[in-house]
């Protein structure tokens, strides 16, 4: 037995993942029509896979880009004894921080921050720098991200 099939997720289930991760708008119809089967039973097909926690939720993917945010960086953060709630309190106040993941190793979080230009990203190293040592580093280009779910 597979990590996936332990999971419920079999072959149709796979298909269903790989097609809402490249267009989480598709209709129950056209999923239907991508694997086989009707619409009433994708939807609960979906709605098991939304029970058991495998789908989180749906969610739009916006170009920071277009947004006026086109320069994006990683912070890495090593945090200053007795500042980890006042930062992660810090985090929820910042719009720059697309994501930030606490980790294992010297640092303590990695941010991945959207700005407006080099200016800006000045302003949001230094809120951190109240925090602990940030050492930061410019993203020039991205790979395509893989799909989660192997096809």
């Amino acid at each position: 037995m597979t990590n996936d099939s332990a999971r419920g997720v079999d072959d149709i289930g796979r298909q269903l993942l790989l097609a809402l991760q490249d267009n989480a708008r598709l209709s129950f119809s056209e999923l239907g029509r991508r694997v086989g089967l009707s619409a009433p039973a994708v939807a609960e097909r979906l709605r098991r896979l939304e029970d058991t926690g495998i789908i989180r939720g749906y969610r739009v993917d916006l170009d920071p880009a277009a947004l006026g945010q086109g320069l994006q960086a990683y912070l890495r953060l090593t945090l200053r004894y007795g500042q980890e709630d006042a930062f992660v309190q810090q985090l929820a106040r910042l719009p720059e921080v697309l994501s930030a993941d606490r980790v294992t190793g010297e640092d303590c979080y990695v941010l991945k921050l959207a700005v407006a230009n080099t200016a800006h990203l000045e302003t949001v190293i230094g809120t951190m720098k109240r925090y602990g040592e940030p050492v930061t580093s410019v993203i020039l280009s991205s790979v395509p991200r893989p799909a989660l779910v192997p096809g």
